[in-house]
């Protein structure tokens, strides 16, 4: 395969924020179902428990159970399930704070991830983390980071070391558009591409970083591109698609095992809760939230499941009645898990504690 960049853009350049949004497009041919029944199943699975669990969030959040800040991953489900779904086990993922539907999709347990937003000791992080914090090493999951582009840098560290002892991993990292911005972000490309590293970085355009637009914020507003000036290989994906997601993954992953080169893929979407269950949301409109309603991912993923035969309505109704028992039982296992012993205070820490 070819070393030189490419781009492939399934959207119009430069759409503006707001009314308009980064979604405008042409129709598009539906992704092609070039997996198995069981693996599309598990997806749409994925999909479906991630949404339901971070409803359950939100619930959870208004009856005072989960403290501190809670970024919801609803809208956005189709990138981080899409992306993640083409990974080996032993891959990486490093992410921002809108984490928990990665985490799970790494394979973070609904239980560990929801006594962690509880703040409980059965939490992944044993309740020192919360939301913005989950970590499990175990299934190399390394955060979770709450600095706004902090984890770029540091998911190039690892994808060097991945290619330092030449075991074949790829990394992939996460992040908003926001972060862009960020100097991290253009002198980890640069590293990345300078050193060959096997790093597939992933910025999740859901068009407003905080409350402010994309418009307002960027001057050039195609990210994708951004990686022109790196000579690093690109592409646009529509992130409301989870296929489309796994097939650019899929070409990414290959890229950085054989030959151990960094992508940089712009996923397009939008969230539909506010940036954190603290935000109202004044700064866009409801006609412009249902809008992009209409190409929700779960229901274009359905569509495209039925249409091909792979699933019925009573398929889709007993995985629902699996995702919800699923998410209960999250729930319990946070409910009854005790809180962290206040030793706790004292591990996991970088210096000894004073006597």
């Amino acid at each position: 395969m070819s070393s030189q960049p490419t781009e492939r853009s399934n959207s119009s350049k430069n759409s503006p924020a707001g009314s308009a949004g980064v979604l405008e497009r042409p129709e598009e041919p539906a992704a092609q179902l070039n997996e198995d029944r069981d693996t599309l199943v598990k997806i749409f699975h994925q999909m479906v428990l991630i949404r339901r669990f971070e409803e359950k969030c939100a619930e959870s959040y208004s009856l005072g159970k989960i403290g501190g800040f809670c970024h919801l991953y609803i809208g956005q489900e189709a990138v981080g399930v899409g992306a993640i779904s083409a990974l080996r086990l032993d891959d990486y993922v490093l992410t921002s704070y809108r984490e928990h539907g990665q985490a799970i999709a790494k394979g973070i347990s609904p239980e560990a991830v929801m006594a962690e937003l509880y703040g409980k000791a059965g939490g992944c992080s044993h309740g020192k983390g919360g939301s913005m914090h989950l970590f499990d090493a175990d299934v190399n999951f390394l955060g979770g980071h709450a600095i706004v582009g902090g984890q770029i840098p540091l998911a190039t560290g690892v994808a060097f070391a991945s290619k330092y002892k030449e075991t074949d991993q790829v990394t992939l990292c996460f992040f908003g558009e926001a972060a862009v911005n960020q100097g991290a972000f253009h002198e980890s490309l640069n590293m990345a591409q300078l050193w060959k590293l096997p790093c597939i970085y992933i910025c999740e355009n859901n068009m407003y970083g905080m409350g402010t637009s994309l418009q307002r914020a960027m001057s050039s507003q195609n990210v994708a591109s951004k990686a022109r000036s790196y000579e690093l290989a690109s592409e646009s994906v529509d992130g409301m698609d989870v296929l489309k997601m796994r097939e650019a993954t899929q070409r990414a992953i290959k890229r950085a095992r054989e030959e151990s080169l960094p992508t940089l893929i712009e996923a397009r979407t939008y969230r539909y809760m506010g940036h954190s269950m603290s935000d109202p949301g004044n700064y866009r409109t409801r006609a412009e939230i249902e809008k992009y309603q209409e190409r929700d991912p779960i229901k274009i993923f359905t569509k495209t499941l039925k249409d091909n035969g792979l699933l019925s309505d009573s398929d889709i109704a007993e995985i629902e009645a699996q995702v919800k028992e699923e998410v209960e039982k999250a729930i319990r296992f946070a409910d009854e898990s005790p809180l962290p012993d206040p030793k706790e205070l004292y591990t996991d820490i970088y210096a000894n504690p004073i006597n």
